[in-house]
């Protein structure tokens, strides 16, 4: 008796130490230089800038950009960025506050039902692969949805597995729960894949039957009520305009229609696994490819194995026939394959230790040196400051705010977050009717919610400041010949900013006459 006691305790004692150990590499790995880290473009800047505006107006229902209503995603991560703004001020370390957060709480997870499957050393082991892979480190980084819907995700799959292999079906409670809260952060997705996760399972395990449990079906009542907090009040506020856009266009347009056709190709995911778990996958692959030869595969024997293998081939091959292809969309697969290749590093403990180590050491590095330069070449963060002195100067002069437009290159959010200046994208009138959504229409074009100008309309009574790249994309680098054939006027090259290049055209001659 004394022996099994102490066996716990030393058990515990190593636990607290593994956790204690995680929560430390965590910080090291998806906090440290983040106050260094520009908003980029295009996605993370429309999730702050819809942050921002949603404060600014002092709604926290509607999520809204350039003062529209915006449907792109559900509510919850902007509540994150809304919390941690409040928190810490709207600064790039606040933006990236909850990302890091939930990775840490990602490599708890992952640690803890590694632990419970296969023991301490596994669980340890599973924990550190996910926090030290490539696409763990990468999304643990990104303003986007994605770290919160892996730890409601993966908290759903990991309850129901609890409250099924237990018979303690209170866990279907939880697992229903976190459905609820994976669906406010990514919409539907949040329980049809979770959903075919489990039903899979189930029909390989031929238990179907646990499907008619009053746990499940009780589940379900506290999974509506909780997406009730946000969908209700959403449809009763816009009704049809929010279903069309949200489910019509963010959700089965996504599934059906790719929005970058070049990606929409069938080794996508393929290069996204070997890439985004290095260098975990690439350290696999010999003994992988050595099973194969010596034709060593079976299908797994036990509960546990075949969850973890149904959940990661699930999502895989979801999104695999999903039209739209996004290098994140896979990373719900990161905990169970953490797992399974913690089994293979278990038994090569030197190997696992200098993976881990260099990772750990690259990761830290590129934080701190690496990508705040490579960031801020793909953030308006640069131009941001003196488009405002500009523009105040020729407010001062003029008696008016200056027109300002992007032109003949990629549109940046991330200019007008850290400016708070309106920019409009110049394009000719053609090209704005193009991108323009209309009424009933279910295209990609719902999503240009950016204010645009036609460059037939460009006013002569004001100054326009104009913003370009300053390298050779969208046809080449514009000088001011180039903006006077093009669009009239007497422009002046004020000044180079980063990645960007702003001009300024003064009243015309016809507007002085």
């Amino acid at each position: 008796m004394g022996f099994g006691i102490g066996m716990a305790d030393e058990r515990r004692r190593t636990a607290r130490q593994h956790i204690v150990f995680l929560l430390l590499l965590g910080i090291l790995l998806y906090f440290v230089g983040n106050g260094g880290l520009a908003i980029t473009d295009p996605v993370e800047s429309n999730y702050t800038l819809t942050a921002k505006e949603m404060i600014g107006a002092g709604d926290y229902i509607s999520p809204r950009i350039y003062g529209n209503y915006w449907y792109d995603k559900p509510v919850f991560f902007y509540w994150e960025l809304i919390a941690a703004f409040e928190i810490f001020g709207q600064t790039d370390f606040a933006a990236r506050f909850f990302p890091g957060l939930w990775s840490i709480v990602s490599m708890l997870l992952t640690y803890g039902f590694g632990r419970r499957l296969f023991g301490e050393r596994v669980g340890f082991v599973a924990a550190v692969i996910f926090g030290a892979s490539v696409e763990g480190w990468y999304v643990g980084h990104a303003i986007i949805t994605d770290t919160t819907l892996v730890v409601a995700l993966s908290g759903m799959l990991i309850a129901f597995f609890f409250g099924y292999m237990r018979r303690e079906k209170r866990w279907y409670y939880l697992a229903f729960a976190l459905a609820g809260v994976a669906v406010l952060t990514k919409g539907p997705i949040g329980l049809c894949l979770p959903g075919l996760i489990i039903l899979v399972f189930l029909a390989w395990e031929r238990r179907l039957r646990e499907l008619l449990s009053i746990h499940i079906l009780l589940g379900f009542v506290l999974f509506f009520a909780v997406c009730a907090l946000w969908y209700v009040p959403m449809v009763q506020l816009h009704g049809t305009d929010f279903l069309d856009t949200f489910l019509g266009v963010h959700n089965v347009l996504r599934a059906t229609v790719s929005e970058h056709p070049q990606q929409n190709v069938w080794y996508f995911y393929p290069l996204v696994f070997l890439g985004g778990c290095f260098p975990w996958s690439l350290a696999v692959l010999p003994a992988v490819a050595r099973k194969l030869f010596h034709r060593d595969v079976h299908l797994p024997q036990s509960s546990e194995v075949r969850f973890l293998v149904v959940w990661a081939v699930c999502v895989f091959v979801t999104f695999q026939c999903f039209a739209t292809k996004y290098i994140t969309y896979t990373f719900p697969y990161m905990v169970p394959l953490a797992i399974l290749f913690a089994r293979y590093f278990v038994a090569h403990p030197q190997l696992f230790r200098s993976l881990a180590g260099f990772m750990t050491a690259l990761f830290v590095v590129a934080a701190c040196f690496v990508a705040p330069p490579l960031m801020r070449s793909h953030s308006g963060v640069l131009a941001a400051a003196p488009i405002v002195e500009l523009s105040q100067e020729r407010e001062a002069v003029s008696g008016q705010a200056p027109l300002i437009v992007s032109y003949r290159t990629d549109y940046q959010t991330s200019l007008v977050y850290y400016s708070g200046l309106r920019v409009a994208r110049l394009e000719t009138a053609e090209v704005v009717e193009k991108f323009r959504p209309h009424d009933g229409e279910i295209s990609w074009s719902a999503k240009e919610v950016m204010p645009f100008e036609a460059i037939e309309d460009l006013p002569t009574d004001r100054d326009i400041i104009l913003v370009t790249g300053a390298g050779s994309e969208h046809g080449g680098e514009l000088t001011e010949d180039d903006l006077a054939r093009n669009l009239s006027g007497s422009w002046q090259l004020v000044q180079t900013a980063g990645n960007r290049r702003i001009f300024l055209r003064t009243e015309t001659k016809e507007a002085a006459e």
